[in-house]
Order: structure tokens, then C-alpha cells, then sequence
């Protein structure tokens, strides 16, 4: 094995290269990407039908949480007003995740 060629491979994944590339991505615009929607929802069918939890509920959170967050974002939601309508999905959308998620990972038996 040649660590030569695995030194290489793995500056790749210098700090400052990887957070450069997180700027570069907008995540608000990949929820939206019909390529990504698809390759989520296949990969939550496997999780489901193999019973991988863990992957399951990761893939939820994160997938929702994102789209919550671009929704919220899109809406321009002002926080001086508690009676924001977009604030309030914010709230209970979050809470429906959370609350799938304490599902996936404590209730659901096998």
C-alpha cells in the first residue's frame, strides 16, 4: 500500500477546502433539486426496509430540518411578532420532527 498516493487523496479534505466548499453549496436550492429529493427518499426506503433506524431518523432530521429552514427563510420571518405565521410552522414543524425522530430511535420496536 502506498501512503504516498493516501496523503494526496486525503488533503483534499483540508479544513479550509472543505469550508470553502460548504459556502459554495446552497442547501436552500439542493431541497429543491428533484436528483436530491429522489436519492433522499431511495435511501430512506432502504433504511426503512432493512430496519436501520438510526440512518432512518438521521435522514429525516436532517432532510426536514433543512427544508424547514429554507421555508423559514424564503418567507422572511420576523421574530418581533410572536404571531408570525411562518414562525409558528417553524415551531410546530420543528417539534413534528423532533417528535418523529424520539419515535424512530426510542418507541419503535422491531
Amino acid at each position: 500500500m502506498e501512503y504516498t498516493s493516501l496523503i494526496d487523496f486525503l488533503q483534499h479534505f483540508e479544513t479550509s477546502r472543505v469550508i470553502a466548499f460548504l459556502k459554495e453549496m446552497n442547501v436552500g436550492e439542493l431541497i429543491y433539486n428533484p436528483a436530491f429529493l429522489g436519492i433522499t427518499a431511495g435511501l430512506a426506503l432502504l433504511a426503512l426496509f432493512m430496519k436501520w433506524r438510526v440512518l432512518l431518523a438521521t435522514i429525516v432530521s436532517v432532510t426536514g430540518f433543512v427544508g424547514l429552514i429554507s421555508y423559514t427563510l424564503q418567507q422572511e420571518t420576523s421574530l418581533t411578532a410572536m404571531t408570525d405565521k411562518t414562525l409558528i410552522v417553524f415551531v410546530f414543524g420543528g417539534v413534528a420532527i423532533v417528535s418523529v425522530v424520539i419515535y424512530l430511535l426510542f418507541i419503535k420496536t422491531d
